[in-house]
């Protein structure tokens, strides 16, 4: 998929033309970063837009009016966190960034600083009680452990929307969701064999 491409399909999810200028000053400084930090693999370094960033955006397509609060578990250089704030230009929404690594939290604060974005950048999930409408994550945890976190920090009722492989289902199978858990599985619209998951979590 071109670069073509993928512009065309972030304006289909909503996307503006000063969106994908902030996505476009994103782009080039990762990689700036990334000579240094290896925040992503090299191997996607000439695939940016279609591997990281379409791929995080697409979880737009299932917003709804009532997410209010997103946290981004591990959100690394911030996917996908950070591309969502860059989306949210009306403010609809407040973005918590939760990451452990203080050089990539200050490449996040860099970032937020250079493009003006309201975001909020915090440390490890494990530090406070956590409220939130809405937890994302891409290439975080297991997702046992990240069930773990959804019972035990986060005590609201919560959605959560988390970008996987092609193992997706079987890490759904090895888990106990509960009662209080519903599932589906939807497709990833970069990755043929990859799946998102969505999980509803009443408290």
């Amino acid at each position: 998929m071109c670069k073509f491409n993928v512009i065309e399909k972030l304006k289909n999810l909503g996307f503006s033309v000063n969106a994908i200028e902030k996505l476009s000053v994103f782009r080039e400084n990762l990689l700036i970063y990334n000579k240094k930090h290896n925040f992503i693999a090299k191997s996607t370094e000439n695939d940016i837009w279609r591997r990281h960033i379409l791929d995080c955006a697409q979880i737009i397509r299932f917003f709804d009016n009532k997410v209010h609060d997103i946290s981004d578990f591990g959100s690394g250089a911030g996917f996908p966190g950070l591309i969502l704030s860059i989306f949210d230009e009306k403010n609809k929404f407040h973005v918590k960034l939760y990451e452990k690594s203080p050089i990539k939290r200050d490449f996040l604060r860099f970032i937020s600083d250079k493009i003006g974005l309201k975001i909020e950048i915090k440390g490890n999930v494990y530090e406070e009680t956590i409220n939130t409408d809405l937890i994302v994550c891409r290439a975080f945890k297991k997702l046992n452990q990240i069930m773990k976190i959804s019972r035990e920090i986060v005590k609201t009722p919560h959605n959560l929307i988390i970008l996987k492989g092609k193992n997706a289902q079987l890490e759904i199978n090895n888990v106990s969701l509960g009662k209080n858990y519903r599932y589906k599985l939807e497709d990833s619209i970069t990755e043929h064999d990859s799946k998102i998951i969505m999980i509803e979590a009443k408290k």
